[in-house]
């Protein structure tokens, strides 16, 4: 085990120094930064403050740093983590096999079945240390810009989410709950990333795979004969994450869209393991 975990931290430490590593999460920095400037404008501000009127909140409690940070997280990560998590989880196994780095870690007495646990355990650790770094980060500039009381304000018309939480408190626990849920989802998608990382193709054909993956998803989301099957898609229960905000939780949809989701993790993994394994790196 001590041994496992050596080789794990080395792994983990490759991902994190590379240079990719600091460019996207400066990036993403620059990103929140933009997102506050919006909601500091007018228009985003009197909408807000029109749907909170509407609703009977007081709007200078509502308009506050945990109300912009929900609206940060939610767009980083359609905007940009998507591509983002795609290009790493992409490139961790199809990138060392083009560099021959791989044949010569294969070369060593280690199977290759624990060489690839080693490097997804490394993704899945990613993914989650960067999901919760999009979240830290944002309720720290938010709280700076607009102060660290007010509640917290969550609307999604999609997927019909009206909630608040009056005391600050309560609303870090809620958003808390829903950086675990989204790093789970996020993880389905390194998931996908890693498995299509393991077939003898480019790094970056696996990375626009598993990005065509989510587009062609999202796509039949909309069509309107795909609404009885909606709640069935990959997308959908990803995105499901949003209900941890939710008044009052519906734990039993949030457990059977997370069963699925890890249980498609594990799948995805047997996928990558059972192409891997019959690779040849001698050439």
């Amino acid at each position: 085990m001590k041994l496992f975990l050596i080789q794990l931290r080395s792994e983990l430490t490759k991902l994190f120094a590379r240079r990719r590593t600091y460019i996207g999460y400066g990036a993403f920095l620059v990103l929140e930064l933009v997102i506050l400037w919006v909601f500091h404008l007018d228009g985003p501000r009197e909408e807000i403050a029109k749907i909170l009127s509407d609703t009977g909140l007081e709007v200078e409690h509502y308009y506050s740093a945990l109300t912009v940070t929900y609206w940060m997280i939610g767009f980083s990560m359609a905007m940009l983590g998507a591509i983002y998590l795609a290009l790493v989880s992409g490139d961790i196994v199809a990138k060392e096999s083009e560099d021959g780095n791989l044949r010569m870690v294969l070369a060593r007495p280690i199977s290759r079945l624990r060489v690839l646990t080693l490097k997804y355990l490394a993704v899945l650790i990613y993914t989650v240390t960067f999901v919760w770094f999009v979240g830290v980060s944002g309720y720290f500039m938010s709280s700076i810009a607009l102060g660290w009381d007010g509640g917290l304000f969550v609307w999604n018309y999609d997927l019909k989410v009206f909630s608040f939480f009056p005391e600050a408190t309560a609303g870090i626990g809620r958003l808390s709950l829903a950086l675990v849920l989204l790093s789970l989802s996020m993880c389905t998608l390194s998931s996908i990333g890693f498995a299509f990382s393991c077939l003898r193709i480019k790094p970056a054909a696996a990375t626009i795979l598993a990005l065509s993956v989510l587009f062609v998803d999202s796509v039949l989301q909309m069509l309107p004969f795909m609404a009885p099957y909606r709640e069935h898609l990959l997308t959908f229960r990803m995105s499901n994450w949003i209900y941890a905000l939710e008044n009052t939780v519906s734990w039993a949809k949030l457990a059977e869209s997370y069963t699925f989701l890890v249980g498609l993790d594990l799948t995805l993994f047997v996928f990558g393991w059972m192409a891997f394994k019959v690779r040849d790196f001698k050439t």
